[in-house]
């Protein structure tokens, strides 16, 4: 692979994505020696697909269950692909189906219109329906299904987060000045095909055996990994880090995974519906992050390890380059500047950087 064409990759508006910095990722992966990878904080799976592309054999891992099924759909699966009667299924009442209606008895005014809530009940029950095939392509078919849905669920969401109780920003007459309500309007439907259609063609067989974890990064087992890439929460010195917590940015897309479970994980308190979390499990909060990285690189040690970060956050560089080459022996970085949707030091070129902290 000598050069990466973004538009053979998965489109996201995951926050924190990778995805626009993927050639120059490619370019340093190149010059590495490796031939299995572990991408330990997964997320959107563009940095997986980039290994997978390079013909590694790679193992992607989120400890969100949503962000596994990604995995699953695009970097496990080598053949699996939906056919058009699948996508027809997925959207229609089908005779003989039990329909359940959690989101529209209790999402009502909160991210969607309540027809959309209709929508959505209906077709993740019909994704429980897809039980006409093999068990083994059968795993497929529900997280191609279900990175379709995931994708259309996202893209019509102002800021593409859950983390707001907001449908008033899609349904107020004003003038705006951020967004787009055309693509906030289009219908649930039109987006489920078009990202079925692109999920399709994501789907390659790289000649490897590629597999998606859905673990704690601390609880995987650390050898047979000649690579190692670390994208863990990054967390700013100033504390606002709510957009670090992917589970209370994207809990609806981690209640949809979890449908049939979905009303006993939900904190009913909160206005905004989020899933329940315990804050002991944060494994990267202000109380516990330099015992994190030092538990994280320690783990990983047999493996050269790529460590994704940036200016401004904490643990510093410095620190972290310390850890690597304290647990290495060697460390070096490399860095680019990096402009980050509503961040409004964009210009800084100096400061907002993305620095890769790599130890071989």
């Amino acid at each position: 692979m000598t050069e990466i064409d973004l538009q053979e990759f998965p489109t996201t508006r995951y926050q924190g994505s990778k995805r626009k910095i993927l050639p120059w990722l490619h370019s340093v992966f190149k010059d590495l020696e490796f031939e299995t990878a572990l991408d330990a904080f997964g997320g959107s799976a563009s940095v997986s697909y980039l290994l997978k592309k390079m013909n590694k054999t790679v193992t992607f891992n989120d400890k969100l269950l949503f962000n596994h099924i990604i995995g699953k759909a695009i970097i496990e699966n080598n053949r699996i692909k939906l056919n058009e009667q699948d996508v027809s299924n997925l959207t229609k009442r089908i005779e003989g189906v039990k329909y359940y209606r959690f989101i529209q008895n209790n999402f009502k005014d909160v991210y969607y219109l309540q027809d959309e809530n209709v929508w959505l009940d209906r077709v993740v029950s019909n994704i429980f329906q897809m039980n006409h095939y093999q068990p083994h392509v059968l795993q497929y078919k529900r997280s191609l299904a279900y990175y379709s849905l995931f994708q259309s669920s996202i893209i019509k969401r102002p800021f593409n987060l859950f983390h707001r109780k907001n449908l008033y920003l899609r349904t107020s007459d004003v003038e705006r000045n951020f967004g787009n309500k055309t693509t906030w309007d289009k219908s649930f439907e039109n987006y489920l095909r078009k990202f079925s259609d692109e999920v399709n063609s994501l789907v390659f067989n790289s000649g490897r055996n590629c597999r998606s974890l859905n673990e704690s990064a601390f609880d995987i087992a650390p050898d047979g990994y000649d690579l190692v890439y670390l994208d863990p929460p990054y967390l700013r010195k100033d504390g606002s880090n709510e957009s670090s917590n992917y589970l209370k940015c994207y809990h609806f897309l981690e209640g949809l995974s979890k449908y049939q479970e979905w009303k006993n994980l939900v904190d009913f308190d909160s206005v905004n519906l989020r899933l329940k979390q315990d804050e002991d499990s944060n494994d990267f909060s202000m109380n516990t992050i330099y015992e994190s990285y030092e538990k994280l690189i320690t783990r990983f040690q047999n493996s050269i390890i790529v460590l994704s970060y940036k200016k401004g956050g904490i643990p510093s560089i410095d620190y972290l380059v310390n850890l690597v080459k304290k647990v290495k022996g060697n460390a070096h970085t490399v860095s680019m500047h990096y402009k980050y949707a509503l961040n409004h030091q964009n210009g800084d070129a100096k400061n907002n950087r993305e620095v890769l902290i790599i130890g071989i």
